[in-house]
């Protein structure tokens, strides 16, 4: 492991292609550097194993993801030889929350939901961050009104100041349809039933004609908290 530094003061100045954004994160960081996946359209796994083949990649499996997004881990590890690293929400915090608030307490209100993703996924999330100087996401602008001020590279004071690095933040749904078809990369086969953004089962639907891309993430709440927690207090560096 090697000593913690302090990235206020990094900077970006390469290209916009997701690749590059990548090599320059692989040679600033590596190896105290993971990448997140959700296994939606897992394009920044391919690109990833190809310029660094030893790249640790993590998820979180909230107890609750649907059987598409198994699937697609699955084939992404026999297609391109890797390890998927899973992390677990703590099963005594969800015994507790589960027996005294019951399965769907999530659906009473935003701070019960967000009580529910806080126990699935915030705090796993800190554990696969712990000890990491970088963590690289496929965040996209184009995904929601809260995403709109995202960046390339930036400060995460909410993991104790280290570096998020978003290669895709600019890129469309079109895009990733093209880059998907392309290189013939696994997808969660959801996106084929009109799914557009894909988290927890009970949490997720296929949009409605006219939706935004994450409109059928948590329906029954405003557009405005479509976020679970995982993605806070960054600011561009």
């Amino acid at each position: 492991m090697t000593e913690k530094r302090d990235f206020k003061n990094i900077n970006y100045s390469g290209s916009n292609k997701a690749e590059d954004v990548l090599e320059w994160a692989f040679s600033e960081f590596d190896p105290n550097i993971v990448m997140a996946c959700s296994f939606e359209a897992p394009i920044l796994v391919h690109m990833a194993v190809a310029i660094n083949p030893d790249i640790r990649i993590f998820s979180i499996d909230t107890g609750r993801l649907p059987e598409e997004t198994y699937q697609c881990a699955q084939d992404l590890e026999d297609l391109y030889g890797i390890k998927i690293e899973w992390y677990f929400p703590k099963y005594d915090a969800v015994e507790t929350l589960e027996r005294e608030k019951g399965v769907y307490s999530f659906k009473q209100s935003i701070n019960a939901r967000h009580e529910c993703c806080g126990i699935r996924k915030v705090e796993p999330l800190s554990r696969a961050l712990a000890g990491q100087n970088a963590w690289i996401t496929s965040l996209r602008k184009s995904q929601s009104q809260s995403r709109i001020k995202i960046s390339k590279v930036e400060y995460d004071e909410a993991h104790g100041g280290i570096i998020k690095i978003n290669p895709m933040v600019d890129w469309t749904q079109e895009d990733v349809w093209q880059y998907l078809k392309k290189n013939r990369v696994p997808y969660n086969r959801l996106l084929d039933r009109g799914y557009m953004s894909i988290g927890c089962s009970c949490c997720t639907k296929a949009i409605e004609f006219g939706g935004t891309p994450r409109s059928g993430r948590w329906w029954w709440e405003q557009s405005e908290h479509k976020e679970c927690g995982l993605h806070q207090n960054n600011y561009s560096i």
